[in-house]
């Protein structure tokens, strides 16, 4: 039996149907959730302009249970609802989760699938071999994994790049090197398609240059909370109730919805602001870097401590 697998999943939709895809991600959520050997699933809405598609990874406890969702019924009907709301077509592939590298690292991943023509899979192999020692030179290359067709299933060889930063990402699409060997490929390609792919909150964050990973989710959603906390508190407080509410007479789901985009608008200033001054911690270096996280996560338990006290006070 196969180990742990993932089926990676890129829809490009047409803008105006994004809240009914919503709407039907969460139904289809419920239901593989019921399927024998599923392990979890996430979803990354797009992030323009680097990622214009909805990405939604699937994990599964082997392959056999991934098969058998993506040749399910009820995964035929689900995909025939949001037919109509989809542009071109959809990447769907698996990718078998036995490497220490991830599937889709942060902050910023290339899909790329290929279909080789009849008979030249071995000049493929040849020259992928070739196209993977290139790019592993590029800056910010941070790793490579290359997954082979699933017969009946999966035709195409699956390529998934990583690098630290989109700019890094683009100077190795833009670069001389990469678009000769494009040039090579053509007489053995049959199809070639690349989907980007950003994950968490990785746009809100620096990563270090020199290949170096960007900080680990948990970190993340830490300092996330640590701003989001009191801008939902002084905005509810101070705007929401006594000025949407009561003065405007806005009904409560209205003044939340205009809460929360304002939160968020007001996410992407404060979060990068913290991070750089918490720099120290996301991406600790030397010897010392496991009592360095230790430390910061004391101080930011203190520090939800002192916003607890002192909002409970103003209340």
């Amino acid at each position: 039996m196969s180990g742990p697998t993932t089926i990676v999943t890129q829809t490009r939709l047409r803008p105006e149907e994004a809240n009914g895809f919503g709407q039907w991600q969460a139904e289809t959520s419920r239901i593989v959730a019921g399927f024998h050997g599923f392990l979890k699933q996430t979803v990354m809405p797009p992030s323009p302009p680097g990622q214009v598609d909805w990405v939604i990874l699937q994990s599964f406890a082997d392959r056999e249970a991934a098969v058998a969702w993506l040749r399910s019924g009820e995964r035929q009907q689900r995909l025939a609802v949001i037919q109509p709301w989809v542009m071109g077509y959809d990447d769907v592939h698996l990718v078998s989760d036995d490497s220490s590298s991830g599937v889709l690292p942060a902050p910023v991943s290339m899909v790329v699938s290929t279909r080789t023509k009849p008979g030249q899979e071995a000049a493929y192999r040849k020259w992928e071999q070739r196209i993977a020692a290139a790019q592993s030179r590029a800056p910010g290359f941070q790793g490579y994994r290359l997954e082979p067709p699933v017969p009946g299933v999966q035709e195409d060889w699956l390529a998934i790049l990583r690098f630290d930063s989109e700019a890094s990402l683009q100077g190795w699409l833009d670069s001389p090197a990469r678009a000769a060997l494009l040039r090579e490929a053509a007489a053995f390609t049959e199809t070639f398609n690349t989907r980007i792919a950003r994950t968490g909150f990785d746009q809100w964050f620096k990563v270090a240059t020199g290949g170096q990973a960007s900080p680990p989710a948990w970190q993340q959603n830490m300092l996330v909370v640590l701003m989001l906390y009191p801008v939902v508190f002084l905005f509810g407080a101070y705007v929401q109730a006594p000025l949407l509410m009561q003065r405007a007479g806005l009904a409560f789901p209205v003044a939340l919805f205009i809460g929360n985009v304002v939160s968020v608008l007001l996410l992407n200033y404060l979060v990068p602001w913290v991070g750089n001054r918490f720099a120290w911690w996301l991406q600790p270096a030397g010897t010392a870097a496991g009592w360095t996280r230790l430390g910061g996560i004391v101080l930011l338990v203190v520090l939800y401590a002192l916003m607890l006290l002192v909002f409970s006070w103003m209340s």
